[in-house]
C-alpha cells in the first residue's frame, strides 16, 4: 500500500486500461497471426508463380506495418503507463516476478519491429527466397512474443499452488517456471493462437476488399483463400474456449455461471451481456464471411470488411472483459485483491490498521471523515466511481447509516455465502477505520 490512487472521474482507471488494452490486443494479436498470414500468402504466390498475388501481399504488408508498428507500439506503451497508474501494486508484482520474462519479450519485440520494417522496405530489392525468409523470421519472432506474454497474463488467473506457497516470502523467483507455465498456460496459449490467426484473416479482408474490380478473378481468389483461412478457426475456437474455461478455478467460474444464470429471469448482468455479445458477433462474422466473402467474393466490398473488423473488435473486447471478470475479486488470484491488498496482509491490516501501512496517506490524519475518505479511496475507488462506472452512490441507495454499517461488516467477514464474495475484495482495517469509512460513505448517499 505504498502508492496513491489514480482517480479517473466517471469511468475509473480500470476502463482507461480496458479501452487501451482492447485496442492494443486487436492489433498486437493481429501482429502475431498476420505474420503467419503474410509468409504463407507469399510462399503460395512464389510456389505458383503468381506475381499478381505478390502485389496484393505487398499492399497488405504496408497496411500491416502501419497498423502494428505504429498503432500497436503506441498503444502498448499506453498500457504500461495506464496499469502503472491504475494498479501499481499488481504491476510491481508482475515486474518483480517476471523481470527476465519481460526482458526477453522486449528483445523479441525490438527484433519484431526491425524485421517487419525490413520485410516491407525490401520488396523487389532482395531475392524472392531471401525476402520470404525475412517473412518467416518475422512470423517466428512474433510467435515467441506470444509465448512470453501468455505466460505472464495467464499467471494472473491461475498462478498455481507452487507459486502461491512462496508468495510474499521473497522466494517467488525460485518458482519462476511454475508461475510461467501455470495451470492455465496451454489452454490460454492455444486459444490466443486461434484469436491471433482469426484477426489476421479478418484484417486481411480489408486489404482483399480493396483489390481493384478490374481484376475480378484475383480479388475472388484472395477473398476466398482468406475466408477458408478464417472459417476453420471459428469452428475450433469454441472448443478451445471451453478447454480454457475447464482450467479456470471453480471459484472463479462462479461469477460466469452467475452471469449466465441470470438470462432466464431477465437480469442481464455485465457478464451476461458480454457473453451475448461474444455469441452474436461470432455468429455474425461467420455468416458474413461464409455468405458474402466465400460465396460471393466479387461483391465483397470495403464496408463489409469494416463491419467484420468492428464485430471482431466487439468480440475480442467482450472476451477480454469476461477474462478480466473471471479474476474477481482478485487481480492475481489467491494473492492480491483487485484493490491492491495482498491476501497475506489481511490479518496485519485488521490488527495494525490499513491506514498505518498506506504511506500515501498524510501523516497525522486525525479527523474521522478524512480517515474514512482515505479508506474509501484506497479500498473502494480502484473499482468504483461515485456516479459513473460501478457507482458508489447507486450501491448505497436506500441504506441508512446502520445499513451501511451492516454492509461493511458483510464485506469485512468475506464469508463464502455472502452475495459479494465472488466479486468484491475483503474489506480490511481496524474497527475504528471501518466505522470512519461508514461515516464517510453515509455522506455520499444520494
Amino acid at each position: 500500500m505504498n502508492y496513491p490512487l489514480w482517480d479517473v472521474p466517471f469511468i475509473g482507471g480500470g476502463w482507461v486500461i480496458g479501452m487501451i488494452a482492447i485496442f492494443h490486443v486487436v492489433i498486437s494479436q493481429f501482429a502475431v497471426g498476420g505474420g503467419l498470414y503474410l509468409a504463407m500468402a507469399e510462399q503460395k504466390a512464389l510456389r505458383e508463380g503468381r506475381r499478381d498475388w505478390l502485389e496484393v501481399v505487398k499492399l497488405h504488408s504496408r497496411f500491416f506495418l502501419i497498423l502494428t508498428a505504429v498503432f500497436g507500439t503506441v498503444s502498448g506503451v499506453g498500457i504500461w503507463f495506464a496499469i502503472g497508474l491504475a494498479n501499481p501494486e499488481a504491476t510491481s508484482t508482475l515486474i518483480h516476478n517476471f523481470v527476465f520474462g519481460w526482458a526477453i519479450e522486449w528483445v523479441f519485440f525490438l527484433v519484431e519491429l526491425a524485421t517487419v520494417a525490413v520485410y516491407y522496405y525490401t520488396w523487389g530489392r532482395i531475392s524472392d527466397k531471401l525476402h520470404l525468409q525475412v517473412g518467416w523470421l518475422y512470423a517466428g519472432v512474433s510467435f515467441f512474443t506470444l509465448v512470453i506474454i501468455n505466460g505472464i497474463l495467464s499467471f494472473k488467473l491461475t498462478p498455481g499452488h507452487a507459486w502461491l506457497a512462496v508468495a510474499g516470502t521473497g522466494q517467488e523467483a525460485s518458482r519462476f517456471w511454475q508461475a510461467f507455465f501455470n495451470p492455465g498456460y496451454w489452454p490460454s496459449f492455444f486459444l490466443r493462437i486461434g484469436i491471433c490467426c482469426s484477426l489476421a484473416g479478418l484484417w486481411a479482408m480489408v486489404t482483399c476488399s480493396r483489390i481493384s474490380d478490374k481484376t475480378p478473378q484475383l480479388k475472388a481468389e484472395f477473398i476466398q483463400w482468406t475466408a477458408k483461412w478464417l472459417l476453420p478457426l471459428f469452428i475450433a475456437m469454441p472448443l478451445l474456449f471451453f478447454w480454457y474455461l475447464h482450467q479456470v478455478p471453480e471459484a472463479q467460474r462462479l461469477l460466469l455461471k452467475l452471469g449466465v444464470s441470470t438470462v432466464a429471469p431477465g437480469l442481464f448482468t455485465m457478464v451476461t451481456r458480454m457473453v451475448v455479445v461474444i455469441l452474436v458477433s461470432s455468429v455474425t462474422v461467420v455468416g458474413v464471411v461464409y455468405f458474402s466473402a466465400l460465396r460471393a467474393p466479387q461483391d465483397f466490398k470495403l464496408p463489409q470488411a469494416i463491419v467484420v473488423v468492428v464485430l471482431a473488435l466487439c468480440m475480442v473486447g467482450s472476451m477480454e472483459y469476461v477474462r478480466e471478470m473471471l479474476r474477481k475479486p482478485y487481480i492475481v488470484v489467491g494473492h492480491m485483491y483487485s484493490n491492491g491488498v495482498r491476501v497475506s496482509a489481511v490479518d496485519k491490516f485488521n490488527k495494525e490498521g490499513y491506514l498505518a501501512h498506506a504511506l500515501w496517506v498524510r501523516a497525522g490524519v486525525a479527523a474521522n471523515m478524512a480517515r474514512g475518505e482515505a479508506m474509501y479511496r484506497g479500498q473502494c475507488m480502484p473499482c468504483h466511481t461515485l456516479d459513473g462506472y460501478r457507482p458508489t452512490r447507486q450501491l448505497l441507495a436506500g441504506r441508512d447509516r446502520a445499513g451501511i454499517g451492516n454492509f461493511l461488516e458483510v464485506l469485512r467477514a468475506h464469508k463464502p455465502d455472502s452475495p459479494y464474495f465472488a466479486f468484491m475484495p475483503q474489506l480490511v482495517g481496524t474497527d475504528e477505520e471501518i466505522k470512519d469509512l461508514g461515516d464517510y460513505l453515509a455522506t455520499l448517499k444520494p
